[in-house]
């Protein structure tokens, strides 16, 4: 993949974007196999390829310049705005929204916020794009300065928009190097942006958490999915569920499943699912996983857990190492708190892994394992 902006040095975050593809994912195979080369029991699958452009279902775009003239992108080392809104990264339906963006910051007058002087309003514009076509649309404030004229507009904003999208605003006042705030005004009646990943639905709420390669995404929740319908569990938890994809793509018929998220936000969005689905015995909680794991008072017959870079918790190693879990599935974003995670669980053998490249043209990737209890 080329990119002028790389070429020109305006913008160095796909730092292997001048790496041929196919050599970014075998460097990154072999990365994951010297972190984990401990474990001999551990066989590697082929890897999940992903698209090399394109595949970014999520533009969290600056928004700076003037009103007249707004740039849509990044910043510079200095907070002057730097446009990228040809990124090749980027889906190209997210692309093709970011002149109605512009339009629109014109006709209405939006006034970028100007991180140097610390005035202005409009900070972000963050879009998402769902499998079905569908996009979110948030829009970022400092103040509610602007907010009469993004609802007013809405009817004919959303004429720019693919079917069944979704608009919000908002707020950050603070002048901190953040994407959003907490609060949030959805402006559509529509309040979920929905995903159809291998015929499950799940719904987005606008604060909630998506992986951001739709394919790669799929791929790796069918490989979970596969692995628990090959030991065929009566019960499974999905710890860090997010919007449950891993859990909901495990649901079934005579099997209990939980999902345990942080987020609010995202176990609403779940239990949407859940009543799409139709599911009579999948359960979604708003508790930290650490802590619930160690109150529940019981344990499931297979664990699925997807933290975040950090890895799980001393505490849950501990505890999950002392159950008497069988199957763990253990979904990670950085293999070196993996490998730490891995050491920890010595009651356990790794059996396969598979690297899933979620984030083509850098050093990141997604790395799914199975592992199995090892005999008493």
């Amino acid at each position: 993949m080329e990119c002028l902006y790389f070429s020109a040095s305006r913008c160095r975050s796909c730092t292997q974007m001048t790496v041929p593809y196919a050599r970014q994912l075998q460097a990154k195979v072999e990365d994951c196999q010297n972190l984990l080369s401990g474990f001999d029991s551990l066989k590697f699958l082929p890897a999940q390829a992903s698209n090399e452009q394109g595949f970014r279902n999520k533009a969290k775009m600056v928004i700076s310049g003037t009103t007249e003239n707004p740039t849509i992108g990044i910043l510079d080392t200095e907070g002057h705005g730097i446009d990228l809104r040809n990124c090749g990264v980027i889906a190209p339906t997210l692309r093709s929204l970011l002149p109605v963006i512009e339009r629109f910051i014109k006709e209405l007058k939006l006034i970028p916020y100007d991180v140097p002087k610390r005035k202005g309003e409009l900070k972000h514009v963050i879009l998402t794009l769902s499998d079905t076509g569908a996009v979110m649309v948030r829009w970022v404030l400092r103040t509610k300065k602007h907010f009469v004229a993004l609802r007013d507009s809405l009817p004919q904003f959303l004429e720019q928009l693919p079917h069944r999208s979704v608009v919000s605003v908002n707020f950050l006042p603070e002048h901190k190097a953040v994407l959003e705030g907490e609060e949030e005004i959805i402006l559509t009646r529509r309040t979920t942006l929905e995903f159809g990943l291998n015929g499950v639905p799940m719904h987005l709420r606008p604060q909630g958490f998506f992986q951001t390669n739709t394919e790669i995404a799929a791929a790796l929740y069918r490989q979970a999915r596969q692995w628990i319908n090959d030991v065929d569990p009566e019960s499974v938890w999905d710890l860090y569920s997010g919007v449950g994809g891993f859990a909901l793509h495990c649901a079934g018929e005579n099997r209990t499943v939980y999902g345990i998220e942080t987020s609010s936000e995202a176990v609403a969005a779940a239990q949407t699912s859940v009543q799409s689905l139709e599911l009579t015995d999948a359960h979604f909680v708003a508790q930290d996983a650490t802590e619930f794991a160690l109150n529940a008072g019981w344990a499931p017959d297979a664990l699925i857990v997807n933290p975040p870079r950090r890895g799980i918790s001393a505490e849950l190693s501990a505890w999950l190492n002392d159950s008497d879990i069988q199957h763990v599935i253990y979904s990670s974003c950085n293999a070196k708190s993996l490998a730490r995670d891995l050491e920890r669980l010595g009651n356990y053998t790794p059996q396969l892994a598979r690297v899933m490249d979620m984030f083509p043209q850098t050093d990141h990737y997604e790395v799914i394992v199975k592992l199995e209890r090892k005999a008493a």
